[in-house]
């Protein structure tokens, strides 16, 4: 009987042909005693026979140990050197797959996409390409086409496999048109759950409508243009009311009767994402404006309340109040043009659709500051217009401060501000943040630029970025109305 198991079900084989001969070699051995026997007790030479049997039969049994040893309980190999099942067995218990996969190096996300043809085998043979490569599939979408089918893959590759590589194997497998990413730890949340959030800060907030479809499709550039000319822009353009898709280019029927285009030139929409897009615009469309309630009462150094909250369109008449309150030069410096265009750009800027605005209010109900986040294409715009009875008493670097802080809630890698040079307090509010800024003259115009993941004022630049962030979590309706203290 032998301990060497079976490949297949793990139980011990018995190994009949290895029994015959040991039975053969037992009944020859048995012979060859006897004859010896004989020899020995009767020949002439017996005496000087038996030393020399004895040393024959040690040597035998030294050869059959070593012959055993050597072949008989060896573990089974390959001529391609792979360790036994039990090993590997082993050494999955001991430690995580990807752990042991990856000795020598870091894994790595990719997310991917490739179009296969709609065969049977197609989609075998992408994944038998992948394994090859030793790249885990996390997850999986596929998106049926009339050409064929496009497959969504979130992957966990080897930290020294390049993305040429990963291009390679799956071209040379069939798959075409591959476009390939490095993802984050956010992409490992299945689709369902992520379009559920981001339907549900939607549901919450009119202005989380550009974020959510830039967080649903990727890399892609979102213009929202009204119904009516604006600000010298041309009427858009009508859509269908179930919109249009247009390869890289998918355009959307806005809630308040304009048109939202998103697109993305370096990889096409597929009915699946423009699904999804339709429905978050549906839905936004059928809860009608909105704004979250939340509001922080802030204490001014010399002791006056005012309170900082949203704001929208139902505060353009109060806001036009504080424009004429506002002195020329406040009002050039804020929209560096003609005064008189002010006015004709405040509906635009207090829309949830184009930005966030946040407005100062005194005790009695006046507002006397406005600061607007406004989404521009791939960037990010902060904008600040104080009344001049309130300069210069820290509401404008405060306001400056939730909206950098809504920012980085809202994903954006940098925000910029465009002034004058002589307007000495909005340059000094971006200084203030503690981040790492970015000087530009365009015509005269200065252009401000601040990285808002890069702070360069050591840990108080990270914690008022986070500070910041914080704040801007409870205006957007997610906490409870507080209580401060204004620089």
């Amino acid at each position: 009987m032998s301990d060497v198991t079976r490949a297949k079900d793990g139980r011990p084989a018995h190994h009949w042909r290895r029994d015959i001969i040991a039975l053969a070699a037992l009944s020859t051995a048995v012979a060859v005693a006897a004859t010896v026997t004989n020899l020995t007790g009767h020949g002439p030479d017996g005496p000087a026979l038996l030393p020399v049997t004895v040393a024959v039969l040690a040597a035998a049994a030294g050869f059959h140990t070593w012959w055993t040893r050597r072949h008989g309980h060896a573990p089974p190999t390959s001529h391609t050197g792979a360790r036994p099942r039990s090993e590997e067995r082993a050494g999955q218990s001991d430690q995580p797959r990807d752990e042991a996969a990856t000795e020598s190096g870091k894994t790595a996300l990719w997310r991917m996409r490739t179009t296969v043809q709609d065969e049977p085998g197609s989609l075998a043979a992408l994944c038998t390409a992948l394994a090859g490569l030793r790249v885990d599939i996390l997850s999986l979408q596929t998106h049926p086409l009339a050409d064929g089918t496009v497959d969504e893959f979130l992957l966990r590759a080897p930290g020294e496999l390049g993305a040429d590589e990963i291009a390679r194997a799956v071209s040379v497998s069939g798959g075409t048109r591959t476009w390939i990413e490095r993802a984050d730890a956010h992409d490992l949340v299945d689709a369902p759950t992520r379009v559920l959030g981001l339907a549900t800060r939607t549901a919450l907030d009119a202005a989380e409508l550009p974020l959510a479809l830039r967080q649903l499709l990727g890399r892609c550039t979102i213009r929202s243009l009204p119904a009516g000319p604006a600000g010298g822009t041309r009427r858009p353009e009508p859509v269908p009311v179930e919109g249009a898709l247009e390869d890289t280019v998918m355009r959307l029927r806005a809630p308040e009767g304009g048109v939202i285009t998103v697109e993305r030139p370096y990889l096409p929409f597929t009915p699946t994402e423009f699904a999804r897009a339709r429905a978050l615009v549906e839905l936004d469309a059928r809860l009608g404006p909105r704004v979250p309630h939340s509001q922080d009462v802030l204490t001014l150094p010399e002791g006056n309340d005012i309170t900082v909250r949203r704001a929208d369109v139902g505060d353009l008449e109060a806001a036009k109040e504080m424009h004429e309150r506002c002195s020329r030069r406040t009002l050039r410096m804020r929209y560096h043009g003609p005064v008189v265009d002010a006015d004709r750009y405040l509906r635009h800027l207090l829309s949830p659709r184009f930005g966030r605005t946040l407005a100062v209010q005194t005790a009695s109900g006046r507002i006397v500051g406005l600061g607007h986040l406004l989404w521009d294409g791939d960037e990010t715009e902060v904008a600040l217009l104080i009344e001049d009875a309130w300069q210069r008493r820290g509401i404008g670097s405060e306001l400056l401060r939730r909206l950098v802080g809504m920012a980085v809630q809202a994903g954006c890698e940098s925000v910029y501000a465009v002034t004058q040079s002589s307007n000495t307090g909005m340059v000094a509010a971006m200084r203030g943040l503690g981040l790492a800024l970015d000087y530009q003259i365009e015509e005269g115009t200065l252009v401000i630029t601040a990285r808002v993941g890069a702070p360069t004022g050591g840990p108080e630049g990270a914690v008022a970025a986070a500070r910041a962030a914080s704040t801007a979590e409870r205006l957007s309706g997610a906490g409870e109305p507080g209580r401060s203290e204004a620089p």
